[in-house]
Protein backbone atom coordinates (compact mmCIF):
# COMPACT_ATOMS: atom_id res chain seq x y z
CA UNK A 1 0.00 0.00 0.00
CA UNK A 2 1.35 3.60 -1.11
CA UNK A 3 0.72 6.34 1.79
CA UNK A 4 -0.22 9.67 0.32
CA UNK A 5 -0.32 13.07 2.01
CA UNK A 6 -1.89 15.22 -0.30
CA UNK A 7 -2.51 19.33 -0.12
CA UNK A 8 -4.81 20.88 -2.35
CA UNK A 9 -6.73 24.20 -2.85
CA UNK A 10 -10.46 23.91 -2.38
CA UNK A 11 -12.44 26.37 -4.01
CA UNK A 12 -15.63 25.50 -1.93
CA UNK A 13 -13.77 26.70 1.05
CA UNK A 14 -11.34 28.84 -0.64
CA UNK A 15 -8.34 27.82 1.04
CA UNK A 16 -5.56 24.92 1.07
CA UNK A 17 -7.11 21.75 2.26
CA UNK A 18 -5.23 18.29 3.38
CA UNK A 19 -5.95 14.77 3.25
CA UNK A 20 -4.15 11.43 3.41
CA UNK A 21 -4.80 8.86 1.19
CA UNK A 22 -3.62 4.78 1.09
CA UNK A 23 -3.75 3.44 -2.39
CA UNK A 24 -3.02 0.03 -3.09
CA UNK A 25 0.32 -0.76 -4.70
CA UNK A 26 1.92 -3.56 -6.53
CA UNK A 27 4.63 -4.89 -4.81
CA UNK A 28 5.99 -8.13 -4.37
CA UNK A 29 8.78 -7.77 -1.69
CA UNK A 30 6.99 -6.21 1.18
CA UNK A 31 7.59 -7.38 4.63
CA UNK A 32 4.60 -9.01 6.45
CA UNK A 33 2.09 -7.15 4.45
CA UNK A 34 0.47 -9.22 1.46
CA UNK A 35 0.05 -6.09 -1.55
CA UNK A 36 -3.46 -5.28 -2.93
CA UNK A 37 -2.76 -3.79 -5.41
CA UNK A 38 -3.01 -4.71 -9.29
CA UNK A 39 -2.78 -1.81 -11.33
CA UNK A 40 -6.45 -1.05 -11.85
CA UNK A 41 -7.71 2.50 -12.22
CA UNK A 42 -10.85 2.34 -11.00
CA UNK A 43 -10.59 1.31 -7.38
CA UNK A 44 -13.62 1.55 -4.86
CA UNK A 45 -13.01 3.95 -2.45
CA UNK A 46 -13.64 4.49 1.40
CA UNK A 47 -13.81 8.36 2.48
CA UNK A 48 -12.85 7.87 6.08
CA UNK A 49 -13.97 10.54 8.02
CA UNK A 50 -12.31 12.27 11.67
CA UNK A 51 -13.74 13.13 14.94
CA UNK A 52 -14.55 16.63 16.41
CA UNK A 53 -10.79 16.57 18.33
CA UNK A 54 -8.91 15.44 15.48
CA UNK A 55 -7.93 15.99 11.71
CA UNK A 56 -6.97 14.11 8.65
CA UNK A 57 -3.45 12.22 10.25
CA UNK A 58 -5.60 10.54 12.99
CA UNK A 59 -6.67 6.95 11.37
CA UNK A 60 -3.21 6.71 10.25
CA UNK A 61 -1.70 7.81 13.97
CA UNK A 62 -3.63 5.74 16.43
CA UNK A 63 -4.97 2.38 14.15
CA UNK A 64 -3.74 0.16 11.93
CA UNK A 65 -6.09 1.11 9.26
CA UNK A 66 -3.25 0.55 6.49
CA UNK A 67 -2.47 -2.91 6.93
CA UNK A 68 -6.27 -3.35 7.26
CA UNK A 69 -6.70 -1.89 3.90
CA UNK A 70 -4.34 -4.12 2.43
CA UNK A 71 -6.64 -7.41 2.68
CA UNK A 72 -9.19 -5.18 -0.05
CA UNK A 73 -8.03 -3.24 -3.29
CA UNK A 74 -9.54 -0.05 -1.93
CA UNK A 75 -8.30 3.19 -2.05
CA UNK A 76 -8.96 5.17 1.67
CA UNK A 77 -9.18 9.06 1.69
CA UNK A 78 -8.91 10.70 4.69
CA UNK A 79 -9.95 14.72 4.81
CA UNK A 80 -9.64 16.76 6.71
CA UNK A 81 -12.56 18.46 7.91
CA UNK A 82 -11.64 20.62 11.09
CA UNK A 83 -14.74 20.96 13.69
CA UNK A 84 -17.23 21.70 11.55
CA UNK A 85 -19.43 18.27 11.81
CA UNK A 86 -18.91 17.62 8.08
CA UNK A 87 -22.05 20.69 7.86
CA UNK A 88 -22.43 24.04 5.81
CA UNK A 89 -22.62 25.94 8.86
CA UNK A 90 -24.85 28.42 9.69
CA UNK A 91 -21.99 31.08 10.15
CA UNK A 92 -18.83 29.73 8.85
CA UNK A 93 -17.75 27.75 6.00
CA UNK A 94 -19.08 25.35 3.89
CA UNK A 95 -17.60 21.84 4.89
CA UNK A 96 -20.51 18.88 3.67
CA UNK A 97 -20.48 21.09 0.12
CA UNK A 98 -16.46 20.66 -0.28
CA UNK A 99 -16.78 16.58 1.29
CA UNK A 100 -20.10 15.61 -0.75
CA UNK A 101 -19.06 17.44 -4.00
CA UNK A 102 -16.45 19.04 -4.64
CA UNK A 103 -13.93 16.15 -2.58
CA UNK A 104 -15.10 13.29 -4.60
CA UNK A 105 -13.77 15.24 -8.19
CA UNK A 106 -10.73 16.29 -7.23
CA UNK A 107 -10.07 12.73 -5.40
CA UNK A 108 -11.08 11.22 -8.99
CA UNK A 109 -8.73 13.80 -11.14
CA UNK A 110 -5.72 13.00 -8.63
CA UNK A 111 -6.28 8.84 -7.58
CA UNK A 112 -7.09 5.76 -9.35
CA UNK A 113 -10.29 5.21 -8.03
CA UNK A 114 -14.08 4.55 -9.42
CA UNK A 115 -17.35 6.76 -9.79
CA UNK A 116 -19.45 3.89 -9.78
CA UNK A 117 -22.54 3.88 -6.92
CA UNK A 118 -21.59 0.71 -5.81
CA UNK A 119 -18.04 1.26 -5.39
CA UNK A 120 -18.42 4.17 -3.08
CA UNK A 121 -18.24 4.36 0.62
CA UNK A 122 -17.70 5.93 3.94
CA UNK A 123 -16.89 5.22 7.46
CA UNK A 124 -15.66 7.55 10.46
CA UNK A 125 -16.18 7.81 14.10
CA UNK A 126 -17.90 10.27 16.90
CA UNK A 127 -18.17 13.24 14.92
CA UNK A 128 -17.33 11.88 11.79
CA UNK A 129 -19.70 8.89 12.44
CA UNK A 130 -22.13 11.58 11.99
CA UNK A 131 -20.71 12.52 8.52
CA UNK A 132 -20.41 9.13 6.98
CA UNK A 133 -24.15 8.20 8.03
CA UNK A 134 -24.87 11.66 6.95
CA UNK A 135 -23.27 10.95 3.17
CA UNK A 136 -24.65 8.00 2.89
CA UNK A 137 -28.32 9.14 3.81
CA UNK A 138 -28.41 12.41 1.99
CA UNK A 139 -26.67 10.99 -1.37
CA UNK A 140 -28.15 7.70 -1.40
CA UNK A 141 -27.51 7.78 -5.15
CA UNK A 142 -23.73 7.91 -4.75
CA UNK A 143 -22.96 6.34 -1.53
CA UNK A 144 -23.71 2.34 -1.70
CA UNK A 145 -22.78 1.78 2.35
CA UNK A 146 -21.65 3.52 5.50
CA UNK A 147 -19.87 2.64 8.88
CA UNK A 148 -20.50 4.68 12.05
CA UNK A 149 -18.84 3.82 15.19
CA UNK A 150 -19.68 6.01 18.33
CA UNK A 151 -21.50 8.54 16.21
CA UNK A 152 -23.25 11.63 17.08
CA UNK A 153 -26.32 9.87 16.15
CA UNK A 154 -28.57 12.17 17.43
CA UNK A 155 -27.16 15.60 17.00
CA UNK A 156 -30.45 17.09 17.96
CA UNK A 157 -29.49 16.12 21.69
CA UNK A 158 -26.05 17.27 20.79
CA UNK A 159 -27.56 20.74 20.43
CA UNK A 160 -30.62 21.05 22.74
CA UNK A 161 -28.53 19.38 25.61
CA UNK A 162 -24.81 17.65 25.31
CA UNK A 163 -23.43 21.12 23.81
CA UNK A 164 -25.37 24.05 23.84
CA UNK A 165 -21.44 26.51 23.26
CA UNK A 166 -21.56 29.43 20.25
CA UNK A 167 -19.56 26.77 18.39
CA UNK A 168 -22.45 24.24 17.84
CA UNK A 169 -25.03 27.26 17.06
CA UNK A 170 -21.97 28.45 14.53
CA UNK A 171 -22.35 25.12 12.89
CA UNK A 172 -26.32 23.79 13.39
CA UNK A 173 -28.38 27.09 14.06
CA UNK A 174 -30.68 26.18 16.54
CA UNK A 175 -32.61 22.71 16.47
CA UNK A 176 -35.51 24.11 14.70
CA UNK A 177 -32.89 24.57 11.63
CA UNK A 178 -31.58 20.82 11.31
CA UNK A 179 -34.00 19.66 9.37
CA UNK A 180 -34.71 22.06 6.76
CA UNK A 181 -30.99 22.14 6.80
CA UNK A 182 -30.71 18.56 5.81
CA UNK A 183 -28.23 17.93 9.05
CA UNK A 184 -31.03 15.71 10.83
CA UNK A 185 -29.98 12.07 10.50
CA UNK A 186 -33.72 10.86 11.59
CA UNK A 187 -35.36 13.04 8.69
CA UNK A 188 -33.03 12.12 6.27
CA UNK A 189 -33.42 8.36 7.04
CA UNK A 190 -37.17 9.09 6.04
CA UNK A 191 -36.22 10.29 2.75
CA UNK A 192 -33.59 7.63 1.97
CA UNK A 193 -35.47 4.67 2.89
CA UNK A 194 -37.59 5.15 -0.16
CA UNK A 195 -34.63 5.47 -2.34
CA UNK A 196 -34.35 3.18 -5.14
CA UNK A 197 -31.08 1.12 -3.39
CA UNK A 198 -31.05 2.30 0.25
CA UNK A 199 -27.29 1.79 1.44
CA UNK A 200 -26.06 -0.92 3.34
CA UNK A 201 -25.35 0.77 7.10
CA UNK A 202 -23.23 -0.63 9.85
CA UNK A 203 -23.58 1.03 13.47
CA UNK A 204 -21.38 0.21 16.30
CA UNK A 205 -21.08 2.00 19.93
CA UNK A 206 -19.92 0.84 23.10
CA UNK A 207 -22.21 0.59 26.52
CA UNK A 208 -20.24 2.88 28.53
CA UNK A 209 -20.45 5.73 25.51
CA UNK A 210 -21.60 8.68 26.60
CA UNK A 211 -23.28 8.67 22.90
CA UNK A 212 -24.60 5.30 23.47
CA UNK A 213 -28.48 6.22 23.85
CA UNK A 214 -28.99 8.22 20.52
CA UNK A 215 -26.54 5.28 18.56
CA UNK A 216 -30.09 3.57 20.25
CA UNK A 217 -32.10 5.98 19.06
CA UNK A 218 -31.11 5.83 15.58
CA UNK A 219 -30.99 1.94 15.26
CA UNK A 220 -34.52 1.97 16.50
CA UNK A 221 -35.84 3.80 14.18
CA UNK A 222 -33.76 2.48 11.43
CA UNK A 223 -35.27 -1.09 12.47
CA UNK A 224 -39.30 0.82 12.53
CA UNK A 225 -38.48 2.01 9.37
CA UNK A 226 -37.84 -1.52 7.87
CA UNK A 227 -34.38 -0.60 6.69
CA UNK A 228 -32.82 -3.16 3.79
CA UNK A 229 -29.35 -3.89 5.72
CA UNK A 230 -28.85 -2.99 9.00
CA UNK A 231 -25.96 -4.34 11.49
CA UNK A 232 -25.92 -2.62 14.69
CA UNK A 233 -23.39 -3.85 16.93
CA UNK A 234 -22.35 -2.93 20.48
CA UNK A 235 -20.19 -4.71 23.44
CA UNK A 236 -19.12 -2.78 26.56
CA UNK A 237 -16.63 0.02 25.95
CA UNK A 238 -16.18 3.59 26.07
CA UNK A 239 -15.39 6.67 23.49
CA UNK A 240 -11.81 5.37 22.54
CA UNK A 241 -9.19 4.14 20.22
CA UNK A 242 -9.05 0.28 21.03
CA UNK A 243 -12.58 -0.04 20.54
CA UNK A 244 -12.58 2.10 17.36
CA UNK A 245 -9.12 -0.06 15.99
CA UNK A 246 -10.93 -3.42 16.28
CA UNK A 247 -14.26 -2.11 14.74
CA UNK A 248 -12.82 -0.27 11.94
CA UNK A 249 -11.23 -3.31 10.62
CA UNK A 250 -14.99 -5.37 10.97
CA UNK A 251 -16.20 -2.10 9.68
CA UNK A 252 -14.19 -2.77 6.06
CA UNK A 253 -15.42 -6.73 6.04
CA UNK A 254 -19.02 -5.03 6.20
CA UNK A 255 -18.56 -3.09 3.28
CA UNK A 256 -15.71 -4.41 1.42
CA UNK A 257 -15.47 -8.30 2.08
Amino acid sequence: MAFIECHFHSDVLGRAMAMNVIVPQKAKTQIGMTSAGNGRKDYPVLYLLHGLSDDHSIWARRTSIERYAAAYEVVIVMPNGDRGFYTDMVTGHRYWTMLSEELPGTVANLFPVSSRREDTFAAGLSMGGYGALKLALRRPDRFAGAVALSAVADVREWVEKVNQSDEVQWIFGGADELIPRGNDLFALADNAVTAPAPPRLMMVCGTEDRLYQGNIRLRDHLQALKWPELQYREEPGNHEWGFWDKWIKEGLKFLLG
